[in-house]
C-alpha cells in the first residue's frame, strides 16, 4: 500500500537518517517521527486546547469553544486541500465526528462530564468542537494505517468485529441503565484479536504487534492527552477537582471506543484485513500468506 504521503515522508526524513544512524537507533526515531507525524491533527488540536486557555479572555468578541470549532474547520481543511489526508479519510474523521457527537450529547446530559465554558455553536450543552477530538482519534489512525502501510492479519470475520464494536458502542449508553458490561466486553475483544497481528513498515522490513497490545498502548496516549484536556479545563468530569488526573478506568473506556475506532476505519479500508496468517520477507518486506 505504498503512498505519495510514504514516499514524500521517507524521501524526506527517513532515508537520510537511515544514511547517517545505525539502524538500531534509525528505526525506532523513524517510527516515534511516523507517529507524531499521523497524529499531526491530534497534536495540532491538543496545542490549541492549551494556548487558548492560556490567553482566552471572556470579554472577547468570540467565545473559546467557538473558536476552536473555527481552528478545528480550518485545520481540517488545510489537510485536505494539501493532501496530507485524503478523501478516504475525511469519510472516516466524518464517521468518527458523527459517533462522538451523539456520545457527548448523551454523557453530557447523563452527567458524565460538562463544558464548563459558553459557546454559541453548541447541541444540549456540547459545543460541536468536541466532536474533532473523535475526529482527530479517526485522523491518526486513517493515516497510520496508510503512513505505515499497515495490514490486519489474520483478521476475524467482519460481521463479528462490526457486531462487538456494536456492542461496545451501545454499553456506553446502556450501561447508565442496565448493568455494565465492560468486562465482557473486555475478554471479547481478546478472545476475538488474540491472533491478530498490526503488520505495519517503518522501512522495507515488515514489523509486527498483536492488535491488543497496539490498542492498549494508544489507549494510554489518548490518557494522556484526556488529561490535557481537562487540565485546560476544556471539560471536566463530574466530581473532578483542579488539577486532578483522570482516573485510570478512563483508560478503560478508551481501550474499548478504540476497538470501535479501528472498526469504523475498516468500514473504508477493507482491503487492509487479511484473513489468513501472514510471514515476514526479510528481503523485500513483502508481506504474503504463511505457507
Amino acid at each position: 500500500m505504498a503512498t505519495d504521503l510514504h514516499a514524500a515522508f521517507d524521501a524526506r526524513l527517513s532515508t537520510p537518517l537511515r544514511a547517517r544512524l545505525p539502524r538500531g537507533l534509525a528505526e525506532p526515531l523513524i517510527f516515534g517521527l511516523k507517529f507524531l507525524w499521523a497524529a499531526l491533527f491530534g497534536i495540532l488540536f491538543l496545542i490549541a486546547l492549551v494556548v487558548t486557555q492560556a490567553i482566552w479572555q471572556p470579554d472577547w468578541w468570540v467565545s473559546r469553544y467557538d473558536a476552536l470549532l473555527i481552528y478545528a474547520l480550518t485545520v481540517q481543511g488545510l489537510m485536505l486541500w494539501l493532501k496530507l489526508e485524503s478523501w478516504e479519510e475525511a469519510k472516516v474523521i466524518f464517521l468518527f465526528h458523527l459517533t462522538g457527537t451523539v456520545m457527548e450529547i448523551f454523557k453530557v446530559n447523563a452527567g458524565s462530564w460538562s463544558y464548563p465554558q459558553p459557546a454559541v455553536v453548541q447541541i444540549l450543552g456540547v459545543p460541536l468542537f468536541s466532536g474533532f477530538m473523535y475526529a482527530s482519534v479517526g485522523s491518526t489512525i486513517a493515516r497510520l494505517f496508510r503512513l505505515f502501510r499497515v495490514q490486519l492479519a489474520p483478521y476475524p470475520p467482519f460481521w463479528a468485529t462490526v457486531l462487538l464494536a456494536t456492542a461496545i458502542y451501545v454499553n456506553f449508553f446502556a450501561h447508565h441503565f442496565i448493568w455494565d458490561s465492560r468486562y465482557l466486553l473486555f475478554a471479547a475483544t481478546v478472545l476475538l484479536f488474540a491472533r491478530t497481528r498490526m503488520w505495519f513498515f517503518t522501512s522495507n522490513h515488515a514489523h509486527w504487534v498483536p492488535l491488543p497490545v497496539a490498542i492498549l498502548t494508544c489507549s494510554f496516549a489518548l490518557w494522556v492527552a484526556e488529561n490535557i484536556g481537562t487540565w485546560s479545563e476544556t471539560w471536566v468530569y463530574t466530581g473532578q477537582r483542579p488539577w486532578q488526573m483522570v482516573s485510570l478506568h478512563k483508560m478503560g473506556s478508551w481501550y474499548l471506543l478504540l476497538y470501535v475506532s479501528f472498526v469504523t476505519v475498516t468500514l473504508v479500508y477493507r482491503d487492509l484485513l487479511r484473513p489468513e496468517k501472514l510471514r515476514k520477507d526479510g528481503v523485500t518486506g513483502f508481506l504474503e500468506p504463511a505457507e
